[in-house]
C-alpha cells in the first residue's frame, strides 16, 4: 500500500441538515452530472461514464434523514426537522444501503428522491457503526438494484466512477482511480468507524457519503464513507470506500439477498493481493 506522507485528518460526507416537509409529487427529472477534473491518464473515459449512467442512474438516490420522534412534533413547533443528508443505492427491492452515519439510528425515518423525480418515504431498518453501514426500506419503491461485480479485488491504478450529491449542486459522476484495495489501518469518528477501507483517487464531497462505487463495467465495487484532508483541513484528492464482501455481509445477515451477495459474503474485503 502506498503511504501517506502527512497526518491525515478524516472529514465525514454528510451533515448539512435540511428542514422542510416532501411528498411523493413528481420534481423535475434527475440530470447527473459528470465530473471529470481528476479523471486518470488511459482511465474511463466521460463519455464512457454517460453512457454507464442508463444503467447505474437509476440505483442512486439521495437521502434526507430525521428523528422520527423530533418529526413527529415539527408541525406543532414549525422548526426544521432534517438531521443528516447523503447518498445511497438500491441493493434489492425497496431496500438501499448508505453510510450508518447518513441513518445514524434504527427507526429515523427517510425521504429519498429517486431517477424518476419523486420523494419516496422509508425508514432505517439497520445500523452497523463499526463498519459505517446501513439499510433503510422504502415503501412503494422498485427501482433496479445495483449488479456487485464477482471479483472486488482491484489493481492499483484501476479506474472507477462513484455517483453522489455533494452539497449546494447537482447529482455528480465522478470519476477517480483504486490507490489501494486496503487502508491498512482502522478509523473512527463520533461512535462510527470502520476496520479498513479501499483508498481512491477520488475527489469526493460533503453529502455523497453512502453513494455508490462502480468499475468500469458499472458493477457495484464499493460504498463512498469519507473523504481525506490534510491536518490544515486541505483536501488531498482522497476518498476511502467500503468493499462489497463487507456490504454483502451486512446485507445478508440483515434480509434476504441475492446469490450474487450471497457468493460474496463469503469473501473477505482484506483477502485481495496487495499493490
Amino acid at each position: 500500500m502506498r503511504r501517506i506522507d502527512c497526518i491525515l485528518a478524516v472529514l465525514l460526507l454528510l451533515t448539512g441538515c435540511v428542514g422542510g416537509k416532501t411528498d411523493q409529487a413528481l420534481l423535475e427529472p434527475r440530470t447527473i452530472e459528470v465530473d471529470a477534473a481528476a479523471e486518470p491518464a488511459g482511465g474511463v473515459i466521460s463519455s464512457h461514464i454517460r453512457q454507464l449512467q442508463a444503467q447505474t442512474g437509476p440505483s442512486y438516490v439521495t437521502l434526507v434523514v430525521h428523528e422520527e420522534e423530533k418529526r413527529a412534533g415539527a408541525k406543532a413547533s414549525n422548526s426544521p426537522d432534517a438531521l443528516t443528508s447523503g447518498s445511497g443505492f438500491v441493493v434489492s427491492s425497496g431496500i438501499i444501503m448508505t453510510a450508518g452515519h447518513v441513518a445514524v439510528k434504527r427507526g429515523n425515518s427517510v425521504d429519498a428522491r429517486a431517477s424518476d423525480g419523486r420523494i419516496y418515504s422509508g425508514t432505517v431498518i439497520a445500523v452497523k457503526p463499526e463498519n459505517d453501514m446501513a439499510l433503510i426500506k422504502l415503501r412503494g419503491f422498485n427501482a433496479a438494484a445495483v449488479t456487485p461485480s464477482a471479483n472486488h479485488c482491484m489493481r492499483q491504478g484501476a479506474p472507477v466512477f462513484s455517483l453522489g450529491k455533494p452539497h449546494a449542486r447537482n447529482d455528480t459522476a465522478r470519476i477517480g482511480s483504486v490507490n489501494s484495495m486496503s487502508f491498512g489501518r482502522a478509523v473512527k469518528y463520533s461512535g462510527f468507524g470502520y476496520p479498513d477501507a479501499i483508498e481512491l483517487r477520488l475527489a469526493t464531497k460533503k453529502g455523497e457519503s453512502g453513494g455508490p462505487l462502480f468499475d468500469d463495467k458499472g458493477q457495484l465495487t464499493g460504498m463512498l464513507v469519507s473523504t481525506l484532508s490534510d491536518a490544515n483541513g486541505r483536501p488531498l484528492n482522497l476518498a476511502h470506500a467500503i468493499a462489497t464482501p463487507a456490504l454483502a455481509q451486512f446485507l445478508c445477515s440483515t434480509t434476504s439477498c441475492s446469490a450474487n451477495w450471497q457468493q460474496l459474503a463469503a469473501k473477505q474485503a482484506n483477502s485481495c493481493p496487495s499493490t
